[in-house]
């Protein structure tokens, strides 16, 4: 059976996102000929032009920062059969041995459980005074309505930019003591806490561009967070600033972090010397 023969997996709603990570075996490239590394950096460089001309398909391109990694992808499809062939694709792409995995994360994007619905809105506006049908009325729930589109096609369906610094790291939630389980929690308790954090996450528009990736029942943490950024101060400093907040002093856990820096293949080939 063909890859064209194989039904499309595409989920009701959001994108999958595979976070992959790759320490390059010197050793392993040193074997190979002139001519065949020549044709395996072209291999590797025209699989990322066709996955960016794929409708439905990203990828994003670093030169890892610390010695976890040394190169990494962040690829998003809206099909998850064609992001598992493109990963296998990806790993073998300089030849066998060549990129070995150090780090992979699978999760996708989804819409916050926390985020007000149009019943809740219509609430707090009357709750403001304003009469159901009436001009004011109409037209701020239309510019609640327009804000909304704009926040879930980010959520669900992100462009994302080649901002220079990126920094992904897994997170869960904490189930620990009555005090420290988040799941104890009430949905209104967990809402309001989930207010304020977004509050201190807002403070860095323009700087951060967030984006926060399920992978409850999919990978072994519970979401992944990816910071793009143009300043490494600025990943730095969101961070920091986070973990003074509630939700996170309180209930947050993390995995391991990973730095990388966006490039194009010919400068990562350079950077690593393949």
């Amino acid at each position: 059976m063909t890859m064209t023969e194989i039904p499309k997996l595409i989920s009701a709603e959001g994108w999958h996102v595979l976070h992959l990570f790759y320490k390059v075996e010197h050793g392993q490239w040193a074997m190979l000929d002139s001519e065949d590394k020549m044709v395996a950096r072209t291999k590797l460089s025209d699989l990322i032009q066709e996955i960016r001309a794929t409708e439905g398909a990203q990828i994003l391109t670093f030169s890892m920062v610390s010695p976890k990694a040394d190169i990494g992808f962040m690829l998003l499809c809206a099909d998850l059969q064609l992001a598992n062939a493109l990963e296998k694709r990806l790993t073998l792409s300089l030849g066998p041995d060549v990129l070995m995995p150090a780090y992979s994360f699978y999760s996708m994007t989804e819409r916050s459980e926390y985020t007000s619905t149009e019943e809740e809105y219509v609430a707090e506006l009357k709750g403001k005074g304003l009469t159901e049908g009436t001009p004011d009325f109409d037209k701020s729930l239309g510019e609640w309505r327009t804000r909304m589109d704009h926040y879930l096609k980010h959520r669900l369906y992100p462009v994302l930019p080649p901002w220079e610094a990126m920094c992904f790291y897994p997170m869960s939630k904490r189930r620990g003591t009555d005090n420290q389980n988040w799941y104890g929690l009430t949905h209104e308790q967990r809402k309001e806490l989930m207010g304020g954090h977004a509050r201190v996450g807002r403070k860095w528009a323009g700087k951060i561009l967030q984006l926060i990736t399920g992978c409850t029942g999919l990978d072994d943490w519970e979401w992944g967070v990816t910071l793009l950024a143009h300043d490494p101060m600025d990943l730095k400093g969101i961070v920091y600033e986070m973990r003074f907040d509630e939700v996170t002093h309180r209930f947050g856990e993390f995995g391991e972090f990973y730095v990388g820096l966006q490039l194009p293949m010919d400068e990562i080939f350079r950077r690593l010397m393949l």
